[in-house]
């Protein structure tokens, strides 16, 4: 009897044993799932993207959808507004907007290089540079606003303010800018044929107009497009992998949309602090939650527009990728992870000049 009795206390023993055990390994399972899930939404809602694709390297167009939408073919009627983007693109490379007529907003913004001038600032009519990176015109009319800051409301605005600001074109005022120009023969019928329906088509808004309506035409349709639009062999093994990292890694929950970004504000050094004394967005708003707050860059052409940041103290896309991951992320990424997400990004570069 006492060994038939000894006999069931250690069945009972091992069931108990074995119960717990399990409930030990469940609810491990279960912290780890939670704590999986708190990373995902802690560096951008993604962290459990990769076990939905199995781990392959193909990204269905749902989840393309989600985050990305191809350029569209226009976003200004080019044929209607024929005038006044051949006005636009005289003005923007005309440096007869400057005080000393050697600087134009082609000067800093280079068609011939992407929109920009591949310097960290840009020097104005003096020689002296401002604080902020040139950033590309190209794309640009597709954000949500203009300038890192956000201070201008679209590419119209934006172009009238480089032209009396007085480190860079250094006008003294906007009845200057019109008195020049309404000098130059060539200017008054430009200005009379884009404005037809105006008394005095001299304006200053109206250079802002011409300016902003010629940057519309600045599109540039990429691979990625192709992409986007179905065509699976637009990007390769390489660049396919690298989208995906981007996307699995969070990069994408700041940098989607038409521009891949451009459509949002946020704050360099979300996760580790980003040591800048520029306060970004705060020196318009006053603000203190938009201390080093600044307009997420588009990433197309990404390749192309070194250095990078709002201060242009980034030389390669290399150390941006790690520096991005780090101090937006709160990761630390390999020469595997940038390799791939940097091949990725070279499918944003305008077809033909990659």
């Amino acid at each position: 009897m006492k060994v038939l009795l000894l006999f069931l206390a250690l069945i009972l023993s091992s069931n108990s044993y074995a119960q717990t055990n399990h409930d030990h390994q469940d609810k491990a399972q279960k912290d780890d799932h939670h704590s999986q899930m708190h990373d995902g939404d802690h560096h951008g809602g993604m962290g459990g993207m990769g076990g939905m694709h199995g781990g392959h390297h193909k990204l269905d167009q749902t989840t393309l959808k989600q985050f990305f939408e191809p350029l569209p073919a226009a976003i200004i009627d080019e044929k209607k507004n024929a005038a006044l983007i051949k006005l636009g693109k005289k003005l923007y490379l005309d440096p007869r907007l400057s005080i000393n007529d050697q600087i134009s907003c082609n000067s800093c913004h280079r068609l011939d290089n992407f929109g920009v001038d591949s310097q960290p600032t840009s020097p104005g009519h003096e020689g002296k540079r401002g604080g902020r990176n040139s950033p590309t015109t190209m794309n640009a009319a597709l954000h949500i606003a203009q300038f890192w800051d956000g201070r201008a409301k679209d590419v119209e605005e934006q172009a009238l303010g480089p032209i009396l600001n007085p480190i860079e074109m250094g006008m003294p005022s906007e009845a200057a800018v019109v008195n020049k120009l309404k000098k130059i023969e060539e200017y008054k019928a430009l200005f009379a044929e884009a404005f037809k329906d105006e008394k005095d088509p001299f304006q200053y808004k109206n250079i802002g107009k011409a300016i902003g309506a010629f940057e519309r035409t600045l599109l540039t349709p990429s691979r990625f497009d192709d992409y986007l639009k179905g065509d699976e062999n637009a990007l390769n093994d390489s660049e396919k992998r690298g989208l995906q990292k981007f996307i699995h890694m969070g990069c994408a929950t700041c940098h989607n949309g038409i521009a891949l970004g451009g459509n949002s504000y946020k704050k360099i050094g979300v996760v580790k602090p980003y040591e800048t004394k520029d306060m970004g967005r705060f020196e318009i708003t006053g603000l203190e939650i938009d201390k080093k707050v600044f307009k997420v860059p588009s990433l197309r052409n990404i390749t192309k527009t070194a250095p990078y940041f709002h201060d242009g103290s980034v030389a390669t896309l290399d150390k941006a990728i790690e520096e991005m991951a780090e101090h937006q992320l709160g990761r630390e990424v390999g020469p595997g992870f940038i390799n791939d997400v940097k091949a990725f990004l070279g499918s944003l570069t305008s077809k033909g000049k990659e």
